[in-house]
């Protein structure tokens, strides 16, 4: 049986349309044992996503920013996270978008992207899917100073590591951004 088969929505209800919009499901799942079981659960839907890890082959650096975020702060947090460069589609295609939010974070023009897999980053919650990506750059790829645009509210610094350096700062608590931590544990793995 197809989970579609199992799943009967009765009722959605929009709580919240100001930044992105929240709903309230209210739907029978039918359990493996045959009985129909009503839940209700809240979605946050934000629309999907791009990141990428920029890699500098002749040197061993990535390329990551650093800027605020408020949900980080309101669970005691400073909010100033470290993160691979990334954001929402925006009726874009994953690849197009990806290179633009390079060139607005970090001032650089990748040529090259490779997807490397597709997640859901907190399924029990946010609908959003991330389009995860390893990109190649070097210094005469730069094009601008990056940051971020001013008018969404964006103040990106770009920070350069050595990819030893940035998988000691997930060990020491300074990388706690989860898709950054997936593509630089992946980049550990495909690099070595």
């Amino acid at each position: 049986m197809q989970t579609k088969d199992r799943v009967r929505v009765l009722d959605t209800a929009v709580l919240s349309d100001d930044w992105y919009v929240l709903r309230k499901v209210t739907f029978d799942f039918l359990r493996r044992d045959g009985v129909w079981q009503r839940q209700s659960r809240e979605t946050y839907d934000r629309g999907n996503g791009a990141t990428i890890l920029l890699h500098d082959r002749k040197t061993g650096n990535v390329l990551l920013t650093r800027q605020f975020r408020m949900p980080a702060f309101v669970n005691g947090h400073d909010g100033m996270l470290i993160e691979a460069p990334g954001g929402l589609l925006d009726n874009a295609s994953p690849e197009e978008r990806i290179r633009a939010e390079v060139e607005e974070e970090t001032g650089y023009r990748v040529q090259h992207v490779e997807k490397v897999f597709e997640a859901f980053m907190s399924p029990g919650s946010v609908t959003e899917k991330l389009y995860f990506y390893l990109g190649e750059y070097d210094r005469s790829m730069r094009v601008s100073d990056g940051g971020g645009v001013a008018e969404e509210g964006e103040e990106i610094e770009t920070i350069e590591v050595p990819l030893h350096t940035a998988l000691t700062m997930i060990e020491r608590g300074e990388i706690m951004d989860g898709k950054t931590i997936m593509l630089l544990q992946y980049a550990a793995l495909k690099l070595r």
